[in-house]
């Protein structure tokens, strides 16, 4: 499948996307302009979500959107996910490098060097925050937004950009390949969203 690693980047969210309706509301997100899509999730088993992230798997599928799994190899591996997503606190970039064949997001938070040995450890992109203050993860620190440009400067994979991203900031992450969303997504009229976003991002 030809995706690009740019573009609108959606993240799931335990509350904001109930699991009942995170398919429909997915395909929503698909219709506004959603180009990868994350499926995060910090409190079920892997057995208790196979179904539904092969359900979720098969929606970008069919519509050509890079599906992500975060954190969690195994159901990554089960799925066929198209990413994977590691935080500091996941398995290891290399050891998940032998393992998985597709693409590979590594969060470095505010750390260019820690972007770069990622870059050198086969990692497909880097991610970047919280860019702004964040509602989903309101305790995680904001980061210099120079270091988006350095970042652009230093490294040869793309980067995304997450945390507190709204239309009203949007402009400011030029330097971004990528934008994560997830509150200014998923609340209210969720195709509109998408295309706003998109729009100021443009801009």
């Amino acid at each position: 499948m030809g995706i690009e690693l740019k573009g609108l980047y959606a993240l799931s969210d335990e509350i904001l996307t109930p699991y009942d309706k995170l398919p429909y509301m997915l395909s929503l997100a698909i219709q506004g302009g959603v180009k990868i899509f994350q499926f995060r999730d910090k409190s079920h088993s892997d057995l208790e979500l196979l179904s539904l992230a092969q359900e979720l798997a098969k929606i970008c599928q069919k519509h050509a959107v890079g599906f992500v799994i975060n954190d969690r190899l195994d159901l990554a591996l089960k799925c066929h996910a198209w990413g994977l997503h590691l935080g500091s606190e996941d398995v290891p970039l290399s050891q998940a490098r032998r393992l998985f064949k597709g693409y590979l997001g590594v969060s470095c938070y505010g750390n260019l060097d820690q972007a770069l040995q990622a870059q050198q450890a086969g990692a497909s992109y880097v991610a970047f925050g919280a860019c702004f203050p964040s509602l989903s993860k309101p305790q995680a620190p904001c980061i210099s937004l120079e270091t988006l440009q350095r970042a652009k400067a230093h490294l040869n994979i793309p980067i995304c950009a997450i945390g507190g991203i709204s239309p009203q900031n949007t402009t400011q992450l030029k330097n971004a390949d990528m934008i994560a969303v997830i509150s200014s997504l998923w609340s209210g009229d969720i195709v509109q969203n998408a295309k706003r976003l998109l729009d100021a991002w443009r801009a």
